[in-house]
């Protein structure tokens, strides 16, 4: 097939008015007129299901930027020289590199976070989630779900499943939440040299924390269990340790604050549903399925293509970067039905969503947030099912990482 570039239609305007509060009228109209779409800038993005999902399990792609061919340095390289011209080392994280790298030291990670793991700490979770509540529970002004509940539950679970030291992790809170501005293509360049300072420090205080534990010899942890972790001799390095220690800090807080903030804010637009889950505790798990469907935490995925790749009548050429559209993915009405644009915590497919990704860079951290949604949510709707709004949502303003800065709602009604 000759290489094609299609006509374009129309394009992605985060800086149209009202975007960050819902893009999805955007996403619905590239679905219908332009759903493989090239960029003005290069990239290309693909909104309809079927399409993002074979991109993101496609052989013959990668997550890897220095594979993007393009005239200048690598935008990592370009964050980098906005800061001080360090050279931007290449990530040793498993959500940044490809196979055999990627395979090898996920199969390692995987060694001790497993879903077990992460299954054996429900009933500490739920307990943060009660004693969080009955905090929440004790004033008579309202609240906000994003400072009082979906932004600390997260931190202070991944936490201590790490078993960090206690002193580092309001720091590392703040920390996190600034490195996560690298993911979106407009705060990047805004705030690169906080963003590589935020970094920085994250490294010290893990490299240390790495250092402590070695020294100690201890056990019952997931920090230890990545120091222990052992197949036919291979183990992860200082370096591989650092970075994905990192990167479950990041993907596992970041993420699960706006699957909690989406999620109560989606209920509270749709109080039948809302009602539904607070008397019915056995729709906890499909429920958390259809929020993270529904406004998904993490709206587009990158690929790289490696060898030229088809995608409908399109030809994407080595280099090229595609970005998948999973937010506008999962609610694709081509897969999900005329429905798809409504809230159904009973929805039979809604497992199907894209929001972790597919393939090899499947989310490794999914099963704790699928937790940790099920028992915050579920609580919480349960502990205050007349909970309403008191104000409007404060979206955070960013591309990629979609969520809520502020959610106010009166807990008693």
């Amino acid at each position: 097939m000759d290489a094609q570039v299609p006509d374009t239609v129309i394009g992605l305007n985060p800086f149209e008015p009202g975007f960050y509060d819902n893009p999805y009228g955007q996403y619905a109209a590239l679905q219908a007129n332009d759903p493989v779409h090239k960029s003005a800038l290069g990239p290309w993005l693909v909104t309809r299901w079927d399409d993002v999902h074979a991109v993101l399990r496609k052989p013959g792609t990668s997550v890897e930027e220095r594979n993007i061919d393009r005239d200048g340095p690598s935008r990592r390289q370009q964050i980098a020289d906005l800061v001080d011209g360090r050279q931007a080392e290449r990530s040793l994280a498993i959500l940044n590199i490809d196979p055999p790298d990627h395979t090898r030291i996920r199969r390692l990670v995987s060694k001790a976070f497993t879903p077990r793991s992460v299954e054996r700490i429900r009933l500490r979770t739920s307990t943060l989630v009660d004693e969080i509540l009955d905090d929440l529970a004790a004033s008579d002004e309202p609240v906000d779900i994003i400072s009082g509940l979906a932004f600390p539950l997260p931190f202070t679970v991944i936490s201590e499943m790490l078993g960090m030291p206690d002193g580092d992790r309001d720091q590392l809170r703040t920390w996190s939440h600034t490195v996560t501005q690298v993911l979106d293509p407009i705060l990047v360049f805004q705030h690169a040299e906080a963003i590589f300072e935020a970094s920085d420090n994250m490294r010290r205080v893990v490299a240390d924390a790495v250092a402590w534990k070695r020294s100690r010899g201890d056990e019952g942890d997931l920090l230890s269990a990545l120091i222990a972790a052992e197949d036919d001799g291979d183990t992860l390095s200082d370096r591989e340790l650092v970075e994905n220690v990192v990167l479950l800090y990041l993907a596992g807080h970041e993420t699960t604050v706006n699957l909690i903030g989406n999620g109560v804010n989606a209920l509270l637009a749709n109080p039948d549903q809302m009602a539904r889950l607070a008397a019915d505790p056995s729709l906890d798990a499909n429920a958390t399925e259809e929020l993270l469907r529904y406004d998904s935490p993490v709206q587009f995925s990158r690929r790289i293509a490696l060898e030229p790749i088809e995608i409908q009548e399109f030809v994407v050429q080595p280099g090229e970067l595609i970005m998948t559209g999973l937010g506008a993915a999962n609610r694709d009405p081509r897969k999900f039905g005329p429905t798809a644009g409504h809230l159904d915590i009973g929805r039979p497919d809604a497992r199907e969503h894209v929001s972790f990704g597919s393939g090899v860079h499947h989310c490794l951290g999914a099963a704790l947030a699928r937790l940790e949604g099920q028992e915050a949510i579920g609580r919480l709707v349960r502990r205050f099912p007349d909970m309403t709004a008191s104000g409007p949502p404060i979206h955070n303003g960013r591309l990629v990482l979609r969520g809520l800065d502020e959610l106010p709602v009166s807990l008693h009604g």
